[in-house]
């Protein structure tokens, strides 16, 4: 099970209520060229860092600190004294349990991840875009896997000023919400290397600096 809710934090969902993608009156269908846009914004959006809030369909929230590296890389590190993280290193996804000690892996290509994290970034080829509108401010495209449109899907979220990613949101197969809201966004940094290796902090005596 925690396995799943690892996977399900992972594609990938954004924060905020569920009134906030729903619920509201002033609600236009966004255009083929808004999709674009997005896709666009997405496919350039190589290096990233911001501060996150995460809800669980329970309402539970954890905050932490999001990175991205496309392709391939990408790491979710919470708040103390949460020591949970999550830690994609290009070939496989690692999430660790520090209640547990251990550590569970799958590869990337094996999680909805993948279409996030693949070099070439797209709503078609293995997605297809089932509603995109403007609502709450935003921009939002809800995509599903374009073979088993039933298993699930992601929304994406855009605030338009400036143009950038806000929130994302999964529903899974069975309906689960996990939602990821995103604070603070910056991109084009380079970020160090090490970042995205899982080292077990079993093994060190502190845990690890990645700012050198």
């Amino acid at each position: 099970m925690k396995y799943i809710i690892w996977l399900s934090v992972l594609f990938i969902a954004i924060a905020g209520s569920q009134s906030s993608y729903a619920n509201n009156s002033s609600v236009r269908e966004a255009s083929a060229e808004d999709i674009e846009r997005a896709e666009e914004y997405l496919q350039d959006m190589k290096t990233a860092k911001a501060r996150f809030v995460q809800t669980t369909h329970g309402g539970n929230q954890l905050v932490g600190t999001f990175y991205l590296n496309r392709p391939g890389k990408l790491r979710f590190e919470y708040d103390p004294p949460i020591e949970n993280f999550i830690v994609a290193d290009g070939i496989f996804i690692y999430f660790y349990d520090a209640e547990l000690e251990e550590q569970t892996n799958a590869p990337i290509k094996s999680t909805l991840a993948n279409f996030f994290l693949r070099k070439k970034f797209s709503f078609a080829d293995d997605l297809m875009v089932q509603d995109a509108k403007f609502a709450a401010g935003l921009l939002q495209i809800r995509v599903v896997q374009a073979k088993d449109p039933d298993s699930g899907s992601i929304t994406f979220a855009f605030g338009n000023d400036p143009f950038e990613l806000k929130k994302w949101r999964i529903v899974d197969k069975q309906g689960m919400i996990t939602e990821i809201e995103l604070f603070h966004l910056e991109t084009g940094m380079k970020h160090p290397s090490k970042l995205f290796a899982y080292i077990d902090p079993k093994k060190l005596d502190k845990k690890p600096s990645y700012n050198d």
